[in-house]
């Protein structure tokens, strides 16, 4: 081979090695750079985790443990964006933390756009907790689902059902749609219709259900419990019993249990005519 050819051939192969040297010399020479980076990197985790369970602490002794999460998450995650930012920087000398938020800028425009629904979610879980309309445990009802509230977190609220399902409604929803609170306060009313016979004086029955719902277990003394004549129907004179009883769900049921069967027992003591539908045919 003539050394015209093996120069030609030996020319690509020196700067390929050439390149290569170059990188290996320049690694050496940002080695100290790269160490202090990683070591100002694991710093950095350690104080973000350090900030995140302190902000989660101070929420917990103000019985706000959802908010406390939420907040906590987004502290660590805001001092890791930063440590990586300064990290960058002591790494490659050359790229000022201006330079990042610049690029950072132009990107959070393409990523709100992508990533809308979970941002609107995030700050509707945010001002949830914030606001308080409900709290962990309060029993809710909303865009028709019933339950307890189990955790508020950043995207979603849980609730279990009274049967047992467990339901996730994105937050965003939940803040702009009506909710029920159950359990916002201590009692409650609930009510019921009974239907009485025409034959029947309905004072004299209202009387008589009225003490029955005095001694009925669950019914609360204040506000006292009332028995209204409400309407005439076809068939019956209509009964509106109204008390107030725990604001629970479980409460509620079983002091209406009693109160049928109570009224059905007081019906049947005082002779009074409980009617069922009649239909004439021709």
């Amino acid at each position: 081979m003539s050394n015209d050819a093996a120069a030609h051939i030996r020319a690509p192969v020196d700067l390929v090695s050439g390149t290569i040297r170059g990188w290996i010399d320049g690694f050496y020479i940002q080695l100290p750079n790269i160490i202090a980076g990683l070591i100002f990197l694991l710093l950095a985790w350690i104080l973000g985790k350090l900030l995140a369970l302190a902000v989660r602490r101070i929420a917990i002794r103000r019985r706000r443990p959802d908010l406390g999460q939420l907040l906590g998450s987004l502290t660590f995650g805001g001092a890791m964006i930063a440590a990586l930012m300064v990290a960058a920087a002591i790494i490659f000398p050359s790229v000022h933390p201006g330079d990042i938020l610049a690029a950072l800028g132009i990107g959070s425009v393409a990523v709100g756009f992508a990533f809308k629904d979970i941002l609107q979610n995030l700050f509707a879980g945010v001002l949830i907790l914030l606001r308080r309309p409900f709290l962990r445990g309060d029993q809710i009802v909303v865009q028709g689902y019933e339950g307890t509230v189990e955790h508020i977190e950043s995207r979603a609220t849980v609730m279990r059902t009274y049967d047992g399902r467990r339901v996730i409604i994105p937050n965003a929803d939940i803040y702009t749609s009506p909710v029920i609170v159950n359990t916002a306060w201590p009692n409650r009313r609930d009510e019921y219709d009974v239907g009485i016979g025409f034959g029947d004086h309905p004072m004299e029955a209202a009387q008589a259900f009225l003490e029955v719902l005095r001694t009925i277990e669950g019914v609360v003394p204040e506000p006292a419990p009332e028995v209204l004549p409400w309407a005439l129907e076809d068939s019956a004179v209509v009964l509106k019993l109204r008390w107030w009883t725990d604001s629970t769900r479980t409460d509620v049921v079983h002091v209406r249990s009693r109160v049928v069967l109570g009224v059905y027992e007081a019906a049947k003591a005082h002779g009074i005519d409980l009617p069922f539908p009649t239909q004439v045919l021709l």
